[in-house]
């Protein structure tokens, strides 16, 4: 009952309006009131400040600025062995495995389906029947950028406009089909280890994503789903451990392998701590 109560009073929140309005002040330059925020953001989730590229705040012109921070070089090992696949983002997984047929865990006796997911296309999603998938959630202190898991050609990009719930813990938990319902960009690739798709999904006062092909998708928010395909004359080819996007606040990354391609890591685990750069899986 609890519960429920605490669902509809999230289902009343302006979570458009809050979304927005957060966006721009992320982006404003304010001087020493930027730099204060960012002090107090720092404080309040401990960042760690070792592993930050530039640690001088007041390099920062605006609040997103230091949210999409990059790291120092070397700070992350990037496991470099060919048939290896990485972890795509710092963060918590949430759930992984097997898909079974079309059903993928959210949590505990809640599932949610993979063709919804993929924005009701069942040509794709009959390509991922019974895959492999991890979802890694970045909470606001993570670091924000968002990786290749291997060498990959880009092939398509779908933006599928939806709500803008809060990925928390609480709501994973207790919201059906949350990740069918949020805003998403799904980018799919080609890889020697077959199709792979990533996904970014937004979230409540996420201000944007971004790729480093597209530049900023996400916004506008236009409520239609946009679809991009990309040939060999475009010759999008991320390498493994590249930045492939970056999130503006936090949000949720699903990866997606098809059947049999790879074999997760047995220290592949619901609730351990993802860093970007360790093995995630491995061909047989």
């Amino acid at each position: 009952m609890i519960n429920k109560f605490k669902l509809i009073l999230l289902s009343i929140i302006p979570k458009y309006t809050l979304t927005k309005l957060f966006g721009k002040i992320a982006n404003l330059k304010l001087g020493c009131i930027t730099h204060l925020i960012i002090k107090l953001f720092i404080h309040i989730y401990s960042i760690n400040m070792y592993e930050i590229k530039e640690k001088d705040i007041t390099k920062y012109c605006t609040f997103n600025d230091f949210f999409t921070r990059p790291l120092k070089d070397n700070v992350r090992n990037f496991n470099s062995r060919e048939f290896t696949v990485i972890l795509p983002a710092d963060g918590y997984i949430m759930q992984y495995g097997n898909i079974n047929y079309y059903t993928i865990v959210q949590a505990k006796n809640i599932f949610y389906n993979l063709t919804m997911l993929l924005a009701k296309n069942r040509y794709l999603s009959d390509k991922f029947i019974n895959g492999i998938f991890i979802n890694i959630y970045l909470s606001p202190a993570n670091y924000h950028r968002v990786h290749m898991p291997c060498d990959g050609i880009l092939k398509e990009m779908i933006y599928v406009p939806g709500k803008l719930w809060s990925l928390n813990k609480f709501n994973v938990n207790n919201k059906l089909n949350l990740f069918t319902k949020n805003e998403r960009l799904i980018c799919l690739f080609n890889t020697k280890f077959g199709l792979m798709v990533q996904i970014l999904i937004g979230s409540i006062v996420v201000g944007s994503i971004e790729t480093i092909w597209h530049g900023i998708v996400i916004p506008p928010r236009d409520h239609i789903i946009k679809h991009w395909c990309y040939t060999k004359q475009d010759n999008i080819c991320l390498l493994k451990g590249q930045e492939m996007g970056k999130f503006r606040l936090g949000s949720t990354v699903i990866t997606i392998f098809k059947k049999n391609s790879i074999t997760l890591c047995k220290r592949i685990k619901s609730n351990n701590v993802s860093y970007v750069g360790n093995i995630m899986g491995y061909k047989d």
